[in-house]
């Protein structure tokens, strides 16, 4: 075991930056986009059921988004401290991080299970629903009420492999989820007739499959990481660490969440067309987000590791590599989005020429913003992965937060549909001139300190 410790710290703080920012980012990027194109698959499945049908896989989208928030909340907390642990040589606490991350992520995804089936109705009459697209969301959301703990593990189990560096077995676990999800959906759907139950269904065996791939690397001893039930800790501190080094994921995906849930009330005042447009363009704009999100985890762990080991003069480097590389991938994709946004949203709904039209105008006007994220993104990453949870809780809770809900709550009001579709773009863009200054001076605090195990940051 501490051989195999000893490569992969070797790995973490030797290997050239550049090539070791894309060696863990590209696997996740790949199972990000897998993600998301599975959930584009899914709702392009789902929309040949109808309008309404297509409505409530958005509202239910964002009620996903909130389990997420608890995965990612203690999956990211936990992956912060393990990366630092492990950049320092502390492998016995990492391994007591990681299997009480695990078993409390279960167990808060069982409580969420529970409320969910009990309340199925009022929860989604509260995250948006209109009367026609209720009696559809009320299908599709009891299985993925059922399949909470699992889907929260699988983050979970994601987030400790890409912070001992293992990114290739997250990738490959959360894959062949995915492939299986996008092979069940027209399989249950149109061959066994299920509806939308047949979705949901699918969505939460592939969820299954996932967690047990997530889980063979541990089982074959192929990590550095040991889950144990041994390993779980007693100490409520452990559990107040994952928490607090989680909070900026908590905030993020929380608000996502929020976010999402305000887009829909405000998309049913105009129709069940312009629930469906805005859905639609969720799913288009993350598989376009999840590269970048994908391509900041990736840089995560190697600025937490680093950061651990207390090698500053890579954390910088691996900032300004990460920072330019993704802005020009968002400037790529942002113009190939506005100039073919009509084509993305008519795959969906090709003959409601309603959905077509308020889909390509707010998928425009956020093809604008794209280039303006990569800052955003890079800066939580960073101080998320270097222990500066209150920075980071601040930045991320910006763009779906502090700046979207005022935003989508006073705009509609005296736009109309453009005020719905230039919400979050707007959003986005102030958050990107609020991380300005925050990004200046940790470039400096990494310039200033050096790579000296006494220095402290």
């Amino acid at each position: 075991m501490e051989q195999k410790n000893d490569v992969q710290y070797r790995k973490m703080t030797q290997t050239t930056v550049s090539r070791l920012v894309l060696t863990m980012a590209v696997p996740t990027m790949i199972a990000m986009l897998v993600t998301a194109v599975y959930n584009m698959v899914d709702t392009y499945f789902v929309s040949k059921l109808g309008t309404s049908a297509s409505g409530a896989v958005g509202i239910l989208f964002s009620m996903m988004a909130l389990i997420q928030a608890v995965g990612f909340t203690i999956g990211m907390g936990a992956g912060a401290q393990i990366s630092r642990l492990l950049g320092r040589k502390e492998t016995d606490m990492a391994n007591e991080v990681a299997s009480s991350a695990v078993i409390s992520g279960f167990i808060l995804g069982g409580i969420i299970a529970v409320l969910g089936v009990c309340f199925t109705e009022p929860i989604i009459r509260m995250l948006g629903a209109t009367e026609t697209i209720l009696p559809y969301a009320k299908e599709y959301g009891r299985y993925i009420f059922l399949a909470a703990p699992v889907m929260i593990t699988c983050f979970i189990l994601n987030n400790l492999l890409r912070a001992e560096g293992r990114a290739k077995y997250s990738m490959f676990g959360i894959i062949s989820g995915g492939l299986l999800n996008i092979a069940l959906d027209p399989l249950f759907l149109f061959v066994f007739h299920m509806g939308l139950s047949g979705a949901a269904i699918a969505t939460a065996i592939s969820q299954c499959v996932a967690m047990l791939f997530l889980f063979l690397p541990y089982i074959r001893k192929k990590t550095v990481l040991c889950l144990s039930f041994k390993h779980i800790s007693r100490s409520a501190n452990v559990y107040g660490r994952i928490i607090k080094f989680g909070t900026p994921s908590l905030f993020r995906q929380g608000f996502a969440s929020v976010a999402s849930v305000l887009l829909n009330r405000s998309a049913a005042g105009h129709g069940d067309s312009a629930v469906a447009a805005m859905s639609i363009v969720a799913k288009v704009f993350m598989v376009l987000f999840s590269v970048l999100i994908g391509f900041g985890q990736g840089y995560q762990p190697v600025a937490g590791y680093n950061y651990g080991a207390k090698m500053y003069s890579r954390v910088r480097e691996a900032f300004w590599f990460t920072l330019k590389t993704a802005t020009v991938g968002m400037v790529v994709f942002a113009l190939a989005a506005y100039f073919f946004s009509s084509d993305l949203v008519s795959v969906f709904l090709r003959n409601d020429e309603q959905v077509i039209k308020i889909g390509t105008q707010a998928l425009r006007m956020q093809s604008i913003a794209m280039p303006f994220m990569a800052l955003g993104v890079v800066c939580n990453m960073t101080f998320q992965a270097i222990g500066r949870s209150v920075a980071a809780t601040f930045l991320t809770s910006m763009r779906q937060g502090i700046f979207f809900v005022p935003l989508i709550l006073i705009l509609p009001k005296f736009y109309g549909l453009i005020g719905l579709e230039a919400a979050q773009p707007a959003a986005d863009l102030i958050t990107f001139l609020f991380c300005i200054p925050y990004a200046v001076i940790f470039l400096k605090d990494m310039k200033k300190a050096k790579n000296d195990p006494q220095t402290k940051v």
